[in-house]
């Protein structure tokens, strides 16, 4: 078990209730479960992300903490959140990562991998990580 080690997952789903289609309006919803799989205590405390649609049109979002939380995660624990954004395309991506600090002072990126939005799925939840 690395010392350092932050795993990300993200559930996205499409919000048709939320979207405008004829006005280039598309909501998702995306849930990410944040674990702690190192051996050290580590708390999340900035976010950075990229968020891509289809034509190209890419935004950086930063800022500190995950939903107005900071969590210190145990060894072995998790938190999770739910989130959302809108594209003006019906399809996009989206990664980005964590800054972390660990209990013994050492500062650390959780990577977060890429994940596809897409209006298409309808309310399933995509499953697909892009490497």
């Amino acid at each position: 078990m690395p010392k350092y080690q932050i795993i990300v997952d993200v559930q996205p789903r499409y919000l048709p209730e939320q979207s405008e289609p004829l006005d280039n309006v598309f909501g998702f919803a995306y849930t990410v479960t944040i674990t702690n799989d190192g051996e050290v205590p580590a708390q999340v405390i900035a976010r950075h992300w990229f968020i891509s649609d289809a034509d190209g049109h890419t935004e950086q979002v930063k800022g500190l903490g995950v939903v107005g939380h900071q969590p210190l995660l145990k060894p072995g624990e998790s938190f999770q959140y739910t989130s959302g954004c809108r594209l003006r395309t019906a399809s996009g991506t989206m990664h980005g990562s964590y800054f972390c600090v660990a209990e013994d002072g050492e500062r650390f990126e959780a990577p977060i991998p890429m994940f596809v939005l897409d209006a298409g799925s309808g309310d399933t939840p995509t499953r697909r990580v892009l490497h």
